[in-house]
């Protein structure tokens, strides 16, 4: 199997890069043609065209979600984190809700189209050697999601599990988005499986296993008190992982 995939895996990347060289360009033009909604437009069809590509892989993205989502408001969804292929999904399966993304200042560059969505799409890039920075841009993240009325996306473990156990959340970047948004709904969010796409390390790639996302039910921001609330959230994500 392992053999098989270093082939199969192969032809993923390229199939996989070459959608990032295409819709470089595309979301520039998006951008400076039709503004902020044209290249979210974009970008959400590029999303679209990753997910198939992870077919290559035998790998299919099932998302269950038995809640009605508030709609006209900002929601924010905090999810567990296994690997850079929970992404992708989020901003399609979720795309009416527009989420935008904490993340880290590094990727900010050098990324065929993810790091031009970064840049321009409205993301917080924070660094992650630098609290004050990181604080101001949060903050500055925050605002711009409630003034827009986006939503937001956060993976509060920081970095990604490599097996699928959970870390620790840090509920910092949290309680900045809530500060600003008192009147959103955290909807909770549990991924599994996907970081058994790197079970082999970078390469080559794991092969066939379903990436599995599940909705939990959203909690209105000012429903609790934030400690309260930060510790629900991160039971009722973490009970639901597989490992």
């Amino acid at each position: 199997m392992k053999f098989l995939s270093y082939i199969i895996s192969a032809i993923f990347a390229v199939v996989f890069f070459s959608l990032l060289l295409i819709f470089h360009p595309l979301q520039w033009l998006g951008l400076k043609l039709f503004g902020q909604k044209g290249h979210q437009q974009v970008v959400n069809i590029m999303n679209w065209f990753l997910i198939k590509s992870l077919l290559i892989l035998g790998i299919r993205v099932d998302v269950e979600n038995e809640h009605d989502l508030p709609e006209n408001t900002t929601l924010i969804f905090v999810s567990n984190h296994q690997s850079t292929f929970d992404i992708s999904p989020i901003i399609w399966y979720f795309r009416k809700h527009n989420p935008k993304f904490v993340s880290k200042k590094e990727l900010g560059k050098g990324i065929p189209s993810i790091s031009f969505n970064l840049r321009h799409g409205g993301a917080a890039l924070i660094d992650r050697k630098d609290s004050r920075q990181a604080l101001t841009e949060l903050a500055n993240f925050s605002k711009r999601i409630a003034k827009n009325n986006w939503s937001a996306a956060i993976f509060p473990e920081g970095t990604r599990s490599r097996n699928g156990e959970p870390k620790s959340f840090s509920p910092n970047g949290l309680k900045m988005i809530t500060k600003h948004n008192p009147e959103a709904y955290i909807v909770p969010l549990t991924i599994n499986n996907s970081w058994k796409v790197f079970k082999y390390g970078k390469f080559p790639l794991g092969l066939g296993s379903p990436i599995k996302i599940k909705t939990h039910k959203p909690i209105k921001v000012n429903s609790l008190p934030f400690n309260e609330l930060a510790i629900s959230i991160e039971k009722t994500i973490k009970e639901a992982i597989d490992c």
